[in-house]
């Protein structure tokens, strides 16, 4: 069978993270993604650290199985050639401030006049109206904002920490890529499209709220400042490492009362029931870590798998890729990108049983597929050639593809 967006033709104006993830996820999926970027440089990530070959691992890591046209937005014959991609297009993403496409001439009244049914996504940092909706937006604004960075120091009195990896960028991409195929199920039933608008303010907040907001659940009455849970973490330092545990109910604590041989706590009045066991927190924490200092990781993790506590090893970056449970979901793989040589990528985590896994293809070249694409859309060699040469669109490979 065919991968499950085959068919989906995507135009991707997005740059940065959270755009260029959430159509990647699709790219991997089948849909046809076509990346439009300016010809005097495209995305910015093009240029990030971390290079090899000219191509940097950001850009590889966020824009795998997709088709570059360069064009020049700012120039009729660019809009009027990205209007004709639109109108072949289920899909139009862009991540903008608000205002801009608009601005552009390539706004949804513009789109929908060759593109009726076209489903419309509007991404942007903290929404598309209010005081802060014009405003730049990186990754550590919205953290802040929303309440993760409180949330991370684990108390309202605490000093806020970032969390230290953009989760803000990943998880709106990742919410974008799920609300697209929602939108096309949806024309899929009704024959109609829509304009998806989402924002990284409105993705995190909405993701805080299923475990962090409880104390701002209930309307009534006021608000608790939010209580400290833990100054500690789950990490335990071992002789030889460090290895986290995890105990939820009172089967676990029992088992890990048996794993690290210590009946007395079982009973100790702190200790007796989940509640108490939350109430005394650092003190219980304490305790653990007292006793886990005292041998290996190699040691304590099989005390602990053997009376079924949950427990992993904490590991580094490079020591997870080897780890046998990755190893065992075949989830790394491997293949050549045509400039930065052998590239290492994790696939998309969900997985097809009807769809066989297609190969990759790297992350483009800036306008690798410009010909190609403007050549579909009816314009004729000399066409494209000119275009080439005023500066409106950028083609590497001269050569029709």
């Amino acid at each position: 069978m065919k991968a499950p967006l085959d068919g989906i033709r995507i135009i991707d104006l997005t740059a940065m993270i959270s755009g260029p993830l959430a159509t990647m996820m699709l790219a991997d999926q089948g849909a046809e993604v076509i990346k439009v970027e300016n010809p005097a440089g495209g995305d910015f990530t093009r240029f990030a650290a971390n290079r090899q070959g000219g191509v940097s691992a950001s850009f590889i890591n966020n824009n795998r199985n997709k088709k570059s046209i360069a064009l020049n937005l700012k120039e009729p014959a660019g809009r009027e050639a990205l209007l004709k991609l639109v109108a072949t297009a289920d899909v139009f993403v862009q991540n903008f401030r608000p205002g801009v496409i608009e601005r552009m001439g390539l706004g949804e009244d513009e789109l929908r006049k060759v593109a009726p049914n076209l489903i419309m996504v509007s991404i942007s940092g903290f929404g598309d109206t209010g005081p802060y909706a014009q405003r730049p937006v990186y990754d550590p604004l919205i953290q802040g904002l929303s309440g993760l960075a409180t949330v991370q120091a684990g108390s309202d009195e605490r000093r806020p920490q970032l969390v230290r990896t953009i989760l803000p960028d990943k998880l709106t991409g990742v919410t974008a890529a799920q609300a697209i195929t929602a939108a096309l199920f949806a024309r899929e039933r009704s024959g109609e499209g829509q304009h998806v608008r989402l924002s990284m303010l409105d993705t995190i907040i909405a993701f805080l709220w299923s475990s962090d907001m409880g104390s701002q659940t209930f309307v009534q009455g006021d608000v608790a400042q939010q209580e400290a849970a833990s100054f500690q973490d789950l990490i335990y330092q071992t002789a030889s490492g460090h290895i986290t545990i995890a105990v939820q109910n009172d089967r676990e604590w029992q088992a890990l009362i048996r794993a690290l041989n210590r009946p007395e706590w079982a009973a100790d009045p702190r200790f007796l029931t989940a509640e108490l066991r939350q109430e005394n927190i650092d003190a219980r924490l304490a305790l653990i870590q007292s006793v886990i200092q005292t041998d290996s990781a190699e040691h304590w993790l099989a005390r602990l798998e053997e009376e079924q506590v949950p427990c992993a090893p904490v590991l580094t970056r490079t020591e997870m890729l080897d780890h046998p449970q990755v190893q065992a979901n075949e989830l790394l793989n491997n293949y050549r990108h045509p400039k930065g040589g052998l590239v290492r990528q994790a696939r998309g985590a969900a997985r097809f049983s009807a769809s066989p896994r297609q190969p990759w293809q790297g992350a483009p070249e800036l306008g690798q597929h410009s010909r190609g694409l403007l050549l579909e859309c009816g314009y004729s060699g000399d066409d494209v050639q000119a275009m080439i040469d005023a500066g409106t669109i950028a083609a590497p490979d001269q050569r029709p593809e």
